[in-house]
């Protein structure tokens, strides 16, 4: 088994467990190859021996075996380990900053929202999280290093994390218990995410009755941990809406990314998640940049510029965005916030880490002054239009080059579909293609771009009319249907509708 293989951009990922479809690639032996990998990385980057290494796990069912590999290798190597447990992968880029724990390495075992039969490695540096040609370099340099006896230590790193999350709320909102008279729930999803509701929110008062998978278990029986999925998001506004609660709040596995329920059952997610936090950004830091990455609708654009803003919109991949606005503000262009429809959000005060917890903490010390203020948090996003609208499809292409094939589709739309009309090619858009949609086809967008990761052609469309993407979608088929290796079954069944 090629290691390189198991590469996922900035990230390690693989099938832990075997299924009737899928065959186990990272098991044991690749954890210690990778663990070696991770050793080399840190000598190459100059880092000074012993090297200390904080390791913890979300509630994957592999997480503990996989984790004891790992540690058998660098405890071979001499380095001081600690042993997190169930952690979360904010809190293990904090375990590089905490200066009771200041590790080299800090290394989250965890494969986000995918399957319970996946795991992966998410690897940070004091500075930062690993980029893909660290995870590359990693994953090639996996011969033995030198031999010493190391240490193994067992350490809570979220009670530390929580502490540190409740200490910022505090500051930020004026207040010891600002959540008093609150009720918030919390669906972790059976992730590493039920922590919040005992360690953070009823620490500043909060009543979180009602809060729901808050045990983890990495079969994950309810539903998929992931801010992201309309079954997951139905089951928080279910519960907010039982309970009455004034929130609630829902994780994905590993805690980096989240999303908001109001008290009325509003999801807050996707282009409403970042209309809220920029609308907090642009209170503070007024005339700020936001990147996002690109499927976000021309209202977001809107919404951002009617508040003073500015918004770069980038590619996708959480780390390109985060990266880009890291970039921008080396330019000298100040960029407050990056962040993901995905729901991948980071904050320059907050390292630019993907921090879902440090999301909702943004969100909390503004709550008790919009409560005073008789508003809600729906008020921040009241002026972003919604769209009529949305469809996405996602187009699977058959064989080795479907990068290949799903550019030359991609340049296909570029040239033909302005021949059209209602179609108009977007100049600002960095990743496949985009048009703004006119009459006689209404008014909105479409996009086409390759995935980042799979071998899949995504088309979103939105649009403030109703019955007209349906319209537009014979058009697209036509163009779709001169290229055999993708796949139209999803668009046919769309069009039977």
């Amino acid at each position: 088994m090629e290691l390189t293989k198991l590469q996922n951009g900035s990230d390690i990922r693989g099938i832990a467990i075997n299924t009737e479809d899928n065959v186990k690639n990272l098991g044991a032996e690749e954890a210690r190859l990778i663990a070696q990998g991770i050793l080399n990385w840190l000598a190459n980057k100059g880092v000074e021996r012993p090297f200390k290494i904080g390791i913890g796990h979300d509630s994957r069912l592999t997480g503990p075996e996989l984790k004891t590999a790992m540690i058998e290798v660098f405890k071979a190597a001499g380095c001081k380990v600690l042993d997190f447990g169930l952690a979360t992968t904010p809190a293990l880029f904090m375990a590089t900053q905490f200066e009771e724990f200041a590790c080299d390495a800090g290394i989250m075992l965890t494969a986000s929202h995918l399957p319970f039969y996946f795991n992966g490695i998410k690897i940070f540096s004091q500075v930062s999280g690993a980029e893909k040609n660290d995870i590359a370099y990693i994953l090639t340099h996996t011969e033995a290093s030198e031999s010493a006896e190391g240490t193994v230590q067992q350490a809570d790193l979220l009670s530390r994390y929580a502490a540190d999350l409740v200490e910022k709320i505090q500051r930020g909102s004026g207040s010891q218990q600002p959540l008093k008279g609150l009720k918030i729930v919390v669906d972790a999803g059976n992730g590493a995410g039920g922590y919040f509701a005992d360690k953070v929110l009823a620490v500043l008062g909060a009543d979180t009755t009602g809060s729901q998978f808050l045990e983890p278990d990495g079969n994950f029986p309810n539903h998929i941990p992931n801010p992201d999925n309309k079954e997951a998001m139905n089951s928080i506004k279910q519960a907010v809406l039982d309970n009455q609660a004034d929130l609630g709040v829902i994780f994905d596995t590993d805690v980096d990314r989240s999303a908001i329920v109001s008290t009325d059952g509003q999801m807050i997610n996707r282009n409403n998640l970042i209309a809220v936090l920029s609308a907090i950004v642009l209170q503070e830091h007024p005339g700020s940049t936001i990147v996002t990455n690109s499927p976000t609708s021309d209202h977001l654009k809107r919404f951002i510029e009617e508040k003073g803003g500015k918004q770069y919109r980038y590619i996708s991949g959480y780390r390109n965005v985060i990266n880009k606005a890291i970039e921008l503000n080396h330019e000298g262009i100040d960029c407050q916030l990056a962040i993901e429809t995905s729901s991948h959000a980071a904050f320059k005060e907050n390292y630019f880490l993907d921090d879902g917890a440090y999301v909702i903490a943004k969100v909390l010390m503004l709550l008790p002054k919009l409560q005073k203020e008789n508003r809600d948090l729906t008020d921040l996003m009241a002026e972003l239009e919604q769209p009529v609208e949305t469809l996405e499809i996602r187009y699977t292409i058959k064989g080795e080059s479907y990068k290949e094939i799903g550019q030359q589709m991609i340049e296909k739309f570029r040239g033909e579909l302005p021949k059209q009309a209602g179609f108009v090619e977007n100049p600002e858009n960095q990743e496949g293609v985009r048009f703004s949609v006119k009459d006689p086809y209404g008014k909105g967008w479409m996009l086409l771009r390759l995935s980042l990761h799979e071998p899949l052609l995504v088309m979103q469309v939105e649009n403030d009319q109703a019955g007209q993407i349906q319209k537009q979608l014979p058009i697209f088929r036509e163009l779709l249907a001169q290229e055999s290796n993708i796949d139209l079954k999803k668009l046919d069944q769309q069009l039977a509708k």
